[in-house]
């Protein structure tokens, strides 16, 4: 399979995952070519102008004819692609504004709307994630401006016999003095990057202490509760304080509960059963009756009334072995079944419930503090009251800050010694595969190849196809069939991770992240830079690590053609994918016509928005920015066309947020450092390349300066992580002691770091007057003659110290929910049940019915409730045809609707 037989497919605008995972089959001499066979590495062809423009032409045309559908469908299915604007779910102070429902109005929202309106109606990580797509795209702009000036004329004029695009890469220059510009550039670009990784870090930090330390965030419940995974096993659960210090306020011990968690599982999935059964027969009579009333030839309708006949001949039925014994009715049975499932459960409950008050089997605990001040204090163990836990008891077994919808609570149960082999066993899981991730992919290749599956006996006729047929089958199934396998990669190490124990759900998504991040560097860069497998290069390294430099300076440049595609077909491929969103509607279509047919189905189906997994989708754009940085120096004109792809990018998740996404799951900013620190080894990668290229062309002056550089940046990450990543992990004491309303008020002297830089020149939170506008700046404007409005985001840029500070940072989120939002206020059984194992509290979920225009729901509501199951027919209704619907318009007046706890 040729480059050009796969280019051009992609390029149409296909699942952008294709690209990514068929990566590697695109260079030539891939060791995963589609006919899974090692080819000897060859160099990839020049690249030209006219060939990016084959991959280029197609690729818009086909954006913009799937965003012409995507303006035509957008109106009718609102529920879709803008749920935000409408949808009960949403708190109205929250929804999208629009003015109007024309056809190109979000266009004008998508402009007016900046990104801190998401910050203010979605949530911190939501704003984050468009933070870090606008600083990726800060980068590779910064680096065009940097790179091109300089060494598209160095490259261009450098001696050599490159053609076309090739002449402005490193690969046209022959005079070593010539490299000089390549080393001073890289020190340079790679020096700002270091700037910005460390910048946005700090301003993290500010905006971490201003978001979680303002009033409606600092007075909730999670902010002042500690999870200890492995407390103390033989303290009394009534002294809380023995064990935990004096400002320990109250527990929430964590037992081992399986045989409970199991039996609650059963019954609301019995109760779920007998729903089900329940709705099929109120469908089913009322299509009877409404059949046995309907008007006679004559044109007089029956008055009858429904006879028992007819409501009996729907009752749902079922063989004792499916297909042979004695029909049983189902409704019966599975009110019984209901019956003996809720006192399974009660007796469960005692016995363990017993458990638990006596602290026995004790396998972790949440514990409430006084305030955030002392459970801060708990999750550092720097009380004054020293707290006597275990002497190894670190950070890694406690947690702070920890939502009861984020709990996996059967994790909890699991003793920290198991969860610790456990997580060891799955990162040598993972690190298999995705050493070997290449055999799958190959052997898909294999198999969806034609020409290769041809020459085997009985398939000869392959050949005999109609060429567009064969062109469909070479270049559709091939990306197709390996995007789909590729789709899957962090499903699987989602699994994995919860499986190893991992106590919450934002813990697991930050590994999958780390894991994530791993694959993608490897298998898709890495694997198709070096025109190798990664069976092949990962051992090389490993043995020969000071050949490193050689081995990426001797394959990576060689590929570097291939990555100004990659961008072109990634962002124009992926962005309209994100915004079409094309399986969420069919899956949206298909589901409400012919699976869901409860009310709760349509009801969980329409108020149950899109989120979005930040594991998953940071790794492929730090994977991106990883690329840029490698090529920057190499082949500059890469960064061009990764600035274009991940704009592109920017305003699809742009619009996801404002209209459509609504994250469920908050890592308080950890995902943000994660990505920004992941960065770095893009800026490594260049470096090494640079130091090898240099060596392989024996220039010694520029060889040293990339070493120098090289050097620098391992004692920049050394020292940054030395000093943020407390900051990071908790707040200072005395920071997080003080009156959030009256931080302005404290001596500057006194303010701790982040904090003290800003506070001497800031006036009081409430003056209206510019915050930046200092007598400082002015004098050096005045001095410099440099305007006002230029300079302070000169200085915004350059003193992160000052403008990210806390109190700067006060003033940025004024107007958000954190900062007028009053405190939550929780009453004693929110307090008592917050972080209890719902095994304990939940009830049998409620039977939740239609109501038909016969009466039957009625019947039905009344024989369920003499065997003590709750049924309710309220706010959904089944019409003569069978349909079943539900009221949208006051979703919190339905049976089914939990209002959620601000916890």
């Amino acid at each position: 399979m040729s480059w050009q037989q796969v280019a051009q497919p992609l390029a149409a605008g296909w699942n952008g995952h294709a690209v990514d995972a068929l990566a590697p089959s695109l260079i030539p001499g891939s060791a995963m070519a589609s006919n899974g066979t090692s080819d000897d590495h060859t160099t990839s062809s020049s690249a030209s102008l006219p060939a990016i423009l084959a991959a280029f032409i197609p690729s818009l045309t086909s954006a913009i004819l799937l965003l012409s559908v995507f303006v035509v469908i957008r109106k009718p299915f609102r529920r879709i692609y803008s749920p935000r604007t409408y949808i009960a779910v949403i708190p109205e102070k929250d929804r999208t504004p629009v003015s109007s429902l024309k056809r190109f109005e979000w266009l004008r929202t998508l402009r007016r709307l900046d990104d801190k309106f998401v910050l203010e109606h979605s949530s911190l990580d939501a704003y984050l994630y468009l933070r870090f797509l606008r600083t990726a795209v800060f980068i590779c702009f910064a680096g065009v401006c940097i790179t091109w000036p300089i060494l598209f004329p160095v490259n261009a004029t450098g001696g050599g016999d490159a053609s076309e695009l090739d002449k402005l890469g490193l690969g046209n220059v022959h005079d070593n003095k010539r490299l000089y510009a390549h080393a001073v550039v890289a020190w340079l670009f790679f020096g700002l990057i270091l700037f910005v990784i460390a910048r946005e870090r700090l301003w993290l930090i500010g905006l971490r202490q201003a978001w979680y330390l303002a009033r409606a965030n600092a007075s909730r419940l999670s902010s002042r509760t500690v999870l200890y995974l492995d407390p103390p096993k033989n303290v009394s659960a009534e002294d809380v304080q023995t064990a935990f210090g004096q400002e320990a306020k109250s527990q929430w011990i964590v037992t081992t509960t399986k045989p409970l968690d199991d039996a609650v599982k059963v019954r609301d999935d019995k109760v779920f059963a007998l729903e089900d059964a329940e709705v099929s027969f109120l469908r089913h009579a009322s299509k009877k009756i409404t059949k046995a009333q309907a008007p006679d030839d004559a044109g007089a309708a029956s008055r009858e009334p429904a006879s028992e006949v007819q409501v009996d001949s729907a009752r749902p039925r079922q063989k004792s072995w499916y297909v042979a014994g004695d029909a049983y009715d189902v409704i019966n049975h599975a009110r019984k079944s209901v019956k003996e499932a809720v006192s399974k459960v009660g007796e469960k409950r005692d016995k363990y419930q017993a458990q638990q008050d006596e602290g026995k089997h004790r396998c972790a605990v949440f514990v409430e503090y006084a305030d955030q001040p002392a459970a801060q204090r708990a999750y550092c163990s720097e009380s004054k009251h020293r707290i006597p836990v275990p002497q190894d008891l670190t950070s890694t077994s406690r947690m702070i800050g920890v939502l009861p919808s984020e709990v996996i609570w059967k994790n909890l149960a699991m003793p920290q010694a198991t969860r610790l082999s456990k997580k060891s066993l799955a990162n040598v899981a993972i690190a298999l595969l995705i050493l070997f991730w290449s055999i799958p992919t190959s052997i898909v290749g294999t198999i969806a190849n034609v020409n290769y599956l041809a020459g085997f006996d009985g398939l000869h006729w392959l050949n005999n196809l109609p060429k567009p047929v064969l062109g469909l089958l070479t270049g559709l199934v091939p990306p197709l069939l390996t995007s789909l396998l590729a789709s899957y990669v962090p499903n699987i190490m989602r699994a994995v991770a919860k499986a190893a124990g991992e106590p919450t759900t934002v813990s697991a998504e930050l590994q999958v992240q780390a894991w994530y991040y791993a694959f993608q560097v490897i298998q898709v860069f890495l694997v198709t830079a070096l025109s190798s497998s990664a069976t092949a290069f990962i051992p090389k390294i490993i043995n020969e690590p000071h050949h490193v430099p050689e081995l990426l300076a001797d394959n990576i440049p060689s590929s570097s053609n291939f990555y100004l595609t990659y961008f072109i077909l990634q962002g124009l491929a992926s962005s309209v994918k994100n915004v079409m969103n094309w399986s969420d509607l069919v899956q949206y279509i298909l589901y409400e016509m012919f699976v869901y047919k409860t009310p709760r189905d349509k009801f969980n189906q329409y108020s149950s928005l899109k989120g979005i997994s930040w594991g998953k989708v940071y790794p492929k754009f730090t994977n991106f920015v990883i690329i840029a940085l490698v090529y920057s120096c190499i082949s500059p004109l890469v960064l061009g066309f990764a600035t274009i792809g991940l704009s592109l990018f920017y305003y699809s998740y742009k619009y996801n947020l404002l209209f459509v996404v609504q994250p469920k799951m908050e890592s308080k900013g950890k995902c943000y450092t994660r990505a920004l620190q992941q960065i770095l080894a893009g800026v490594y990668i260049g470096e090494l390349c640079l130091i090898g290229l240099f060596g392989l062309r024996k220039a010694k002056g520029p060889s040293v300066l990339a070493v120098i550089l090289f050097l620098g940046t391992i004692v920049y990450h050394v020292l940054t992580n030395r000093y943020l990543k407390p900051l990071e992990d908790h707040f200072p004491h005395d920071l997080v002691a003080q009156d959030a309303n009256s931080s302005s008020d404290v001596d500057p002297e006194q303010q701790p770091l982040l904090s003290a830089a800003g506070t001497s020149q800031q006036q009081d939170d409430d003056d209206d007057n510019n915050p930046h506008d200092h007598s400082r700046i002015q004098g050096i404007g005045r001095r410099a003659h440099i305007p006002r409005q230029v300079l302070t985001p000169l200085a915004a840029f350059f003193e992160p110290h000052v403008y990210a500070s806390r109190t700067e940072m006060r003033r940025f989120l004024r107007n958000t929910a954190a900062e007028m939002d009053p405190p939550p206020q929780y009453s004693d059984d929110e307090v008592r049940n917050a972080y209890q194992n719902p095994s304990f509290r939940s009830s049998a979920p409620v039977v939740w019915l239609p109501r038909d225009q016969y009466g039957l729901s009625k019947g039905e509501i009344e024989s369920l409730a003499k065997d003590e199951i709750e049924a309710l027919d309220a706010g959904a209704w089944v019409d003569e045809k069978g349909n079943v619907d539900f009221e949208k318009k006051d979703l919190s007046a339905l049976p089914v609707w939990k209002k959620g706890v601000a916890y």
